[in-house]
Protein backbone atom coordinates (compact mmCIF):
# COMPACT_ATOMS: atom_id res chain seq x y z
CA UNK A 1 0.00 0.00 0.00
CA UNK A 2 1.07 3.52 -1.02
CA UNK A 3 0.29 6.38 1.38
CA UNK A 4 -0.17 9.71 0.31
CA UNK A 5 0.46 13.06 2.84
CA UNK A 6 -0.25 16.56 2.66
CA UNK A 7 0.29 19.05 5.32
CA UNK A 8 -2.65 21.50 4.57
CA UNK A 9 -1.59 25.15 5.26
CA UNK A 10 -4.37 26.92 3.18
CA UNK A 11 -7.55 23.96 2.37
CA UNK A 12 -8.66 25.73 -0.94
CA UNK A 13 -4.98 24.96 -1.78
CA UNK A 14 -4.71 21.65 -1.42
CA UNK A 15 -8.54 21.56 -2.84
CA UNK A 16 -7.34 22.49 -5.97
CA UNK A 17 -3.74 21.65 -6.13
CA UNK A 18 -2.66 18.72 -3.92
CA UNK A 19 -6.11 16.71 -3.41
CA UNK A 20 -7.02 16.21 -6.77
CA UNK A 21 -3.32 14.99 -7.85
CA UNK A 22 -3.66 12.48 -5.05
CA UNK A 23 -6.71 11.28 -6.02
CA UNK A 24 -5.51 10.99 -9.33
CA UNK A 25 -2.38 8.87 -8.69
CA UNK A 26 -3.81 6.50 -5.77
CA UNK A 27 -5.18 3.46 -5.77
CA UNK A 28 -8.10 1.96 -3.67
CA UNK A 29 -6.35 1.01 -1.09
CA UNK A 30 -4.33 3.88 -0.89
CA UNK A 31 -4.36 5.59 2.66
CA UNK A 32 -4.45 9.30 1.96
CA UNK A 33 -3.36 11.73 4.99
CA UNK A 34 -4.62 15.56 4.67
CA UNK A 35 -3.21 16.69 7.81
CA UNK A 36 -3.69 20.39 9.27
CA UNK A 37 -0.39 21.64 9.09
CA UNK A 38 1.60 21.84 12.89
CA UNK A 39 3.75 24.96 13.19
CA UNK A 40 7.07 23.53 10.74
CA UNK A 41 7.09 21.77 7.94
CA UNK A 42 9.50 19.69 10.09
CA UNK A 43 6.77 18.79 12.38
CA UNK A 44 4.22 18.28 10.04
CA UNK A 45 6.27 15.73 8.50
CA UNK A 46 7.26 13.93 11.17
CA UNK A 47 3.75 13.39 12.14
CA UNK A 48 2.81 12.34 8.96
CA UNK A 49 5.91 9.65 9.55
CA UNK A 50 4.56 8.73 12.68
CA UNK A 51 1.40 7.87 11.34
CA UNK A 52 2.81 6.14 8.13
CA UNK A 53 4.84 3.58 10.73
CA UNK A 54 1.83 2.16 11.94
CA UNK A 55 0.84 1.03 8.52
CA UNK A 56 1.66 -2.77 8.40
CA UNK A 57 1.67 -3.23 4.55
CA UNK A 58 3.00 0.33 3.72
CA UNK A 59 4.94 0.42 0.48
CA UNK A 60 6.18 3.89 0.03
CA UNK A 61 5.06 7.35 1.65
CA UNK A 62 4.97 10.21 -0.94
CA UNK A 63 4.77 13.52 0.92
CA UNK A 64 3.94 16.32 -1.00
CA UNK A 65 2.98 20.00 0.20
CA UNK A 66 -0.79 21.55 -0.68
CA UNK A 67 0.70 23.14 -3.91
CA UNK A 68 2.47 20.62 -5.22
CA UNK A 69 -0.14 18.64 -7.90
CA UNK A 70 0.55 15.00 -9.50
CA UNK A 71 0.02 14.19 -12.87
CA UNK A 72 1.58 10.95 -14.07
CA UNK A 73 -1.10 8.29 -14.89
CA UNK A 74 1.87 5.72 -13.48
CA UNK A 75 2.72 7.45 -10.50
CA UNK A 76 2.53 4.63 -8.59
CA UNK A 77 4.06 1.78 -10.61
CA UNK A 78 7.29 3.89 -11.47
CA UNK A 79 7.35 4.41 -7.44
CA UNK A 80 7.68 0.60 -6.87
CA UNK A 81 10.36 0.22 -9.74
CA UNK A 82 12.51 2.52 -8.09
CA UNK A 83 11.73 1.43 -4.31
CA UNK A 84 12.20 -2.49 -5.76
CA UNK A 85 16.12 -1.89 -4.49
CA UNK A 86 16.36 -2.43 -0.91
CA UNK A 87 18.99 0.22 -0.84
CA UNK A 88 16.97 2.92 -1.61
CA UNK A 89 15.59 5.55 0.96
CA UNK A 90 14.37 8.07 -0.83
CA UNK A 91 13.05 9.49 -4.36
CA UNK A 92 12.07 12.43 -6.07
CA UNK A 93 11.40 13.88 -9.21
CA UNK A 94 14.52 16.90 -9.45
CA UNK A 95 17.82 15.53 -8.00
CA UNK A 96 21.21 17.08 -7.98
CA UNK A 97 24.88 16.07 -7.22
CA UNK A 98 27.71 17.47 -5.61
CA UNK A 99 25.11 19.40 -3.01
CA UNK A 100 27.34 21.23 -0.09
CA UNK A 101 24.26 22.97 1.25
CA UNK A 102 20.86 24.29 0.98
CA UNK A 103 21.27 25.70 -1.90
CA UNK A 104 20.86 22.85 -4.22
CA UNK A 105 20.74 24.84 -7.03
CA UNK A 106 24.56 24.94 -7.34
CA UNK A 107 25.52 21.45 -7.72
CA UNK A 108 24.58 19.76 -10.60
CA UNK A 109 21.09 18.96 -11.51
CA UNK A 110 20.52 15.63 -13.11
CA UNK A 111 17.05 15.00 -13.54
CA UNK A 112 13.94 17.80 -13.29
CA UNK A 113 10.48 15.90 -14.61
CA UNK A 114 8.33 18.39 -12.77
CA UNK A 115 6.49 21.88 -14.53
CA UNK A 116 6.77 25.10 -11.82
CA UNK A 117 3.28 26.84 -12.75
CA UNK A 118 3.27 30.90 -11.45
CA UNK A 119 0.65 32.63 -11.24
CA UNK A 120 2.42 36.34 -11.89
CA UNK A 121 2.26 38.59 -15.13
CA UNK A 122 -0.78 36.45 -15.98
CA UNK A 123 0.34 32.64 -14.97
CA UNK A 124 2.36 31.11 -17.12
CA UNK A 125 4.60 27.62 -16.57
CA UNK A 126 8.26 27.03 -16.80
CA UNK A 127 8.52 22.94 -17.57
CA UNK A 128 11.77 21.22 -16.38
CA UNK A 129 14.44 20.14 -18.61
CA UNK A 130 13.50 16.39 -18.18
CA UNK A 131 9.79 17.15 -18.76
CA UNK A 132 10.27 16.66 -22.88
CA UNK A 133 11.54 13.76 -24.30
CA UNK A 134 12.35 15.64 -27.53
CA UNK A 135 13.93 17.85 -25.69
CA UNK A 136 15.82 16.61 -23.18
CA UNK A 137 19.57 17.32 -23.21
CA UNK A 138 22.29 14.35 -22.83
CA UNK A 139 23.43 15.45 -19.31
CA UNK A 140 19.37 14.04 -17.97
CA UNK A 141 19.32 10.92 -16.34
CA UNK A 142 17.61 9.69 -13.46
CA UNK A 143 19.53 7.12 -10.70
CA UNK A 144 21.75 8.11 -7.18
CA UNK A 145 21.89 11.91 -6.26
CA UNK A 146 23.42 13.98 -3.09
CA UNK A 147 19.83 14.95 -2.83
CA UNK A 148 16.15 15.27 -4.09
CA UNK A 149 13.73 18.66 -3.83
CA UNK A 150 11.69 18.41 -1.12
CA UNK A 151 8.42 19.56 -3.04
CA UNK A 152 7.80 15.82 -4.21
CA UNK A 153 9.60 13.08 -1.86
CA UNK A 154 8.58 9.85 -1.59
CA UNK A 155 10.08 7.49 1.51
CA UNK A 156 10.93 3.82 1.46
CA UNK A 157 8.86 1.65 5.01
CA UNK A 158 12.77 1.51 6.42
CA UNK A 159 12.82 5.54 5.99
CA UNK A 160 9.49 5.81 7.54
CA UNK A 161 10.19 4.22 10.50
CA UNK A 162 13.93 5.28 11.52
CA UNK A 163 14.55 8.49 10.37
CA UNK A 164 13.03 12.05 11.18
CA UNK A 165 13.04 15.47 9.93
CA UNK A 166 15.31 17.68 12.54
CA UNK A 167 13.26 20.12 14.37
CA UNK A 168 15.65 21.93 15.39
CA UNK A 169 16.92 23.25 11.88
CA UNK A 170 14.02 26.26 11.37
CA UNK A 171 10.60 26.03 10.31
CA UNK A 172 10.69 25.68 6.01
CA UNK A 173 13.63 25.89 4.50
CA UNK A 174 16.79 22.89 4.18
CA UNK A 175 14.08 20.17 5.75
CA UNK A 176 14.94 18.14 1.94
CA UNK A 177 18.47 18.68 2.03
CA UNK A 178 18.79 17.40 5.95
CA UNK A 179 16.70 14.50 5.33
CA UNK A 180 18.44 13.45 2.61
CA UNK A 181 21.86 13.70 4.02
CA UNK A 182 20.64 11.88 6.75
CA UNK A 183 19.94 9.13 4.22
CA UNK A 184 22.74 9.05 3.04
CA UNK A 185 25.01 9.09 6.10
CA UNK A 186 22.55 6.12 7.24
CA UNK A 187 24.06 4.03 3.92
CA UNK A 188 20.90 4.27 2.00
CA UNK A 189 20.37 5.90 -1.63
CA UNK A 190 18.91 9.03 -2.48
CA UNK A 191 17.60 8.97 -6.47
CA UNK A 192 15.48 10.42 -9.03
CA UNK A 193 13.07 8.95 -11.32
CA UNK A 194 10.39 10.09 -14.09
CA UNK A 195 8.08 11.07 -11.32
CA UNK A 196 5.64 13.50 -13.40
CA UNK A 197 4.11 16.50 -10.91
CA UNK A 198 3.47 20.23 -11.18
CA UNK A 199 4.32 22.97 -8.64
CA UNK A 200 1.90 25.79 -8.34
CA UNK A 201 4.51 28.17 -6.35
CA UNK A 202 5.63 32.29 -7.24
CA UNK A 203 8.73 32.98 -9.03
CA UNK A 204 9.90 34.76 -5.54
CA UNK A 205 11.81 31.10 -4.76
CA UNK A 206 12.90 32.12 -1.04
CA UNK A 207 10.20 34.28 0.43
CA UNK A 208 11.94 34.80 3.63
CA UNK A 209 15.95 35.46 3.42
CA UNK A 210 16.36 35.55 6.86
CA UNK A 211 15.01 32.32 7.63
CA UNK A 212 16.73 30.52 4.52
CA UNK A 213 20.29 32.22 6.03
CA UNK A 214 19.51 30.81 9.60
CA UNK A 215 19.04 27.49 7.92
CA UNK A 216 22.33 27.08 5.87
CA UNK A 217 24.22 28.21 8.70
CA UNK A 218 22.86 25.59 10.81
CA UNK A 219 22.44 22.95 8.75
CA UNK A 220 26.43 23.73 7.63
CA UNK A 221 27.38 23.51 11.23
CA UNK A 222 25.43 20.63 11.66
CA UNK A 223 26.83 18.64 8.71
CA UNK A 224 30.39 20.16 8.70
CA UNK A 225 33.13 16.79 8.75
CA UNK A 226 30.17 14.43 9.01
CA UNK A 227 29.98 13.92 5.18
CA UNK A 228 32.72 14.62 2.57
CA UNK A 229 32.32 18.34 0.97
CA UNK A 230 28.36 19.01 2.84
CA UNK A 231 29.05 22.08 4.93
CA UNK A 232 32.46 23.16 3.88
CA UNK A 233 34.66 24.49 1.07
CA UNK A 234 37.86 24.84 1.00
CA UNK A 235 40.54 27.05 3.36
CA UNK A 236 39.90 27.90 6.99
CA UNK A 237 37.53 29.82 8.16
CA UNK A 238 38.53 33.33 7.87
CA UNK A 239 39.08 32.25 3.39
CA UNK A 240 35.64 30.94 3.52
CA UNK A 241 34.02 33.83 5.22
CA UNK A 242 36.10 36.16 2.46
CA UNK A 243 34.79 33.77 -0.19
CA UNK A 244 31.80 34.37 0.82
CA UNK A 245 31.72 38.15 0.86
CA UNK A 246 33.03 37.88 -2.61
CA UNK A 247 30.27 36.26 -4.02
CA UNK A 248 27.89 38.35 -2.56
CA UNK A 249 29.18 40.77 -4.32
CA UNK A 250 29.81 38.60 -7.80
CA UNK A 251 25.78 37.94 -7.24
CA UNK A 252 25.13 42.28 -7.14
CA UNK A 253 27.83 42.69 -9.89
CA UNK A 254 25.78 39.46 -12.23
CA UNK A 255 22.42 41.65 -11.09
CA UNK A 256 23.40 44.16 -12.21
CA UNK A 257 24.99 43.17 -15.41
CA UNK A 258 21.03 41.64 -15.91
CA UNK A 259 20.14 45.28 -15.74
CA UNK A 260 22.24 46.14 -18.32
CA UNK A 261 21.48 43.18 -20.61
CA UNK A 262 17.94 44.76 -20.29
CA UNK A 263 18.77 48.43 -21.31
CA UNK A 264 21.07 47.34 -23.86
CA UNK A 265 18.04 45.52 -25.55
CA UNK A 266 15.70 48.90 -25.44
CA UNK A 267 18.33 50.40 -26.82
CA UNK A 268 18.44 48.30 -29.80
CA UNK A 269 14.96 48.56 -29.77
CA UNK A 270 15.35 53.02 -29.87
CA UNK A 271 18.07 52.77 -32.30
CA UNK A 272 16.15 50.36 -34.73
CA UNK A 273 15.84 51.89 -38.70
CA UNK A 274 12.83 53.85 -37.94
CA UNK A 275 13.92 55.56 -34.97
CA UNK A 276 17.07 56.82 -36.61
CA UNK A 277 15.46 57.87 -39.95
CA UNK A 278 13.43 60.18 -37.67
CA UNK A 279 15.94 61.32 -35.34
CA UNK A 280 16.91 64.35 -36.85
CA UNK A 281 13.35 65.53 -37.08
CA UNK A 282 13.06 64.77 -33.36
CA UNK A 283 15.84 66.80 -32.73
CA UNK A 284 14.48 69.80 -34.76
CA UNK A 285 11.62 69.58 -32.70
CA UNK A 286 13.27 69.08 -29.82
CA UNK A 287 15.35 72.43 -30.30
CA UNK A 288 12.40 74.61 -31.41
CA UNK A 289 10.95 73.77 -28.40
CA UNK A 290 14.09 74.71 -26.36
CA UNK A 291 14.03 77.89 -28.31
CA UNK A 292 10.48 79.09 -27.99
CA UNK A 293 10.95 78.39 -23.91
CA UNK A 294 14.32 80.75 -24.41
CA UNK A 295 11.92 83.25 -25.76
CA UNK A 296 10.04 84.16 -22.23
CA UNK A 297 9.90 86.90 -20.60
CA UNK A 298 12.49 86.00 -17.48
CA UNK A 299 13.36 82.78 -18.69
CA UNK A 300 17.23 82.22 -19.54
CA UNK A 301 18.35 81.27 -22.84
CA UNK A 302 19.66 77.31 -23.24
CA UNK A 303 23.08 77.21 -22.94
CA UNK A 304 23.13 75.48 -26.67
CA UNK A 305 21.81 78.71 -28.20
CA UNK A 306 24.57 81.07 -26.73
CA UNK A 307 26.96 79.61 -29.36
CA UNK A 308 24.67 81.07 -32.13
CA UNK A 309 23.88 84.46 -31.03
CA UNK A 310 27.84 85.31 -30.34
CA UNK A 311 28.45 84.19 -33.73
CA UNK A 312 25.67 86.61 -35.14
CA UNK A 313 26.87 89.75 -33.04
CA UNK A 314 30.78 89.82 -34.97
Amino acid sequence: MIAFGSPIVHPEVYDRVAGPGIGFAAEADSQVLPYRAAGSIFRSYNLLLDRAARFEDLEALVLIPEDTEIVDPEFCAKVRRTLSDEDVGVVGCIGAKGVRSIAWWEGSVTWASFIHRYPERGGGALPGFAWKDSEMPAYARTGEVDMVDGFLMVLAPWTVRNLRFDESLGKLHGYDVDFCLQVREAGKKVMTADLRAIHHHGLDLISDPDGWIEAHVAIAEKWDGRLARVGQAGGDWRQRARRAEAEAELARASARSQQLHHEAREREVNESISWRLTRPLRWVNSWRAELKRALRPNRPAPSGLLPLRRRSRR
